[in-house]
């Protein structure tokens, strides 16, 4: 007969081992964390998604004043009150936290085709020295371009979507267009 200690350890890993009343909770742990990553991981991309698409639309808008004349012929018409526009059709992102991370490049082209230029990226961060604001007058061609660094939240996504270096995903919106007749000069070619 085995001694009374041995017989009450086997006794208890015995039943430990038999014991089912913590499965659920066991197969709920490992279960949630991917869950839980993935439900956090769709969240953030729905909110990349929403702000990529929210700053295409603000910029479109700001660029019409550009494109009209107004924002030349008016009392703003610099780089902060661009980004001020721009941010003025972003009403989910607070104006101060808008501009201070956003970093807007307006220039003007001879033609089309001759639009060329590579984003401003200097090491993991926007070179504010590369950028421009030249929104042209009648006629010119424009390109107007918003980034705006967006800081992820899940830990999932950093491998796949960072491009500003550790968890900043760089959003960016692109308008071409040419400036109406504004100044009711001699048509636009």
């Amino acid at each position: 007969m085995p001694p009374p200690k041995l017989t009450f350890v086997r006794r208890a890993l015995r039943d430990f081992i038999a014991a089912r009343g913590g499965a659920t909770m066991v197969e709920f742990a490992i279960v949630s964390m991917p869950f839980l990553a993935l439900l956090f991981a769709i969240m953030e991309l729905g909110l990349i998604f929403m702000a990529s698409t929210t700053i295409d639309s603000a910029t479109t808008a700001a660029a019409r004043q550009i494109r009209t004349g107004q924002l030349q012929q008016g009392p703003n018409n610099n780089a902060a009150g661009f980004t001020t526009l721009v941010c003025g059709g972003m009403p989910w992102i607070s104006a101060a936290d808008c501009a201070a991370n956003m970093s807007v490049d307006v220039r003007t082209f001879t033609s089309f085709s001759a639009i060329n230029v590579a984003p401003p990226i200097a090491g993991s961060a926007i070179d504010q020295t590369q950028l421009q604001f030249d929104p042209g007058s009648s006629c010119s061609i424009v390109l107007v371009r918003v980034f705006y660094p967006w800081t992820l939240i899940t830990p999932v996504l950093e491998p796949g979507l960072p491009n500003l270096g550790a968890n900043q995903r760089l959003l960016t919106t692109t308008v071409a267009f040419r400036n109406e007749n504004y100044q009711q000069g001699p048509s636009c070619g």
